[in-house]
């Protein structure tokens, strides 16, 4: 099974606003990544628009032909952007607006109920879902209880503890990955992956249909380039 790449642009949409204007161009980034290999485009938007902008979605569903994957917090705005975007897939993650960055998976045994509520909004109007989790085994099995298509595991754990012990690192993500799997969800992950530990997590962890990646990724293309980069990252995915 191929593991397919989804290149987080948030990153390019922060130094664009760092200076205003238009410099890089976030749409013709996303359009570039495509060309050069990359099997999706993930964005972020949050409240603040502090990378991703709101608009920025808008001009780039027209011009992703890949895969389109917007992340974020179910708020109102989100959902009612996610609605009018329609990307192929949404994925839900638990951070309030005022996170950096994703910095946990959901209790989906706690809000099992209000994701179900959102995911069947989804779903009716054709967006396959997914929801950020840990691997916490009865939050997966409260995953499944919500409707949700898929999860993607949160792989900072694994990330910070991959130098010292690689096996330690990924037990606890294989063996959530075999119970998801075997409840009949489909399995992406993400969060602090890189050229470093990419190719050991698709190889020890079973069922990964995608991972999606952003701050490594471009901050390695600023030493290799983008289509470089990319095509190094996609080689770590060949098994």
């Amino acid at each position: 099974m191929e593991t397919k790449l989804s290149v987080n642009i948030n990153k390019v949409a922060t130094i664009r606003n760092a200076r205003g204007g238009n410099v890089p161009n976030v749409q013709q980034v996303a359009v570039d990544c495509q060309k050069f290999g990359a099997h999706g485009i993930t964005v972020h938007p949050r409240p603040d628009e502090r990378h991703i902008r709101y608009n920025d979605v808008r001009l780039l569903r027209p011009l992703v032909y890949t895969e389109f994957n917007i992340e974020g917090y179910p708020n109102k705005s989100f959902i009612d952007l996610v609605l009018e975007a329609k990307p192929e897939q949404v994925t839900l993650v638990p951070d309030p607006p005022e996170a950096i960055t994703s910095n946990a998976g959901w209790d989906t045994v706690k809000n099992w109920q209000m994701l179900s509520e959102i995911i069947a909004t989804f779903q009716k109007a054709g967006i396959r879902t997914s929801i950020f989790v840990d691997t916490n085994l009865k939050n997966i099995e409260f995953a499944v209880k919500t409707g949700t298509n898929r999860i993607e595991l949160y792989t900072e754990p694994f990330a910070t503890n991959f130098p010292n012990n690689p096996i330690a690192a990924t037990a606890s993500f294989t063996e959530a990955a075999k119970l998801a799997h075997s409840l009949g969800l489909e399995i992406n992950a993400g969060h602090d992956l890189s050229l470093e530990n990419l190719k050991y997590f698709v190889t020890n962890v079973p069922f990964i249909k995608e991972v999606s990646i952003g701050h490594a990724l471009i901050s390695d293309a600023l030493y290799f380039g983008l289509e470089n980069t990319i095509q190094l990252y996609l080689r770590q995915l060949v098994k």
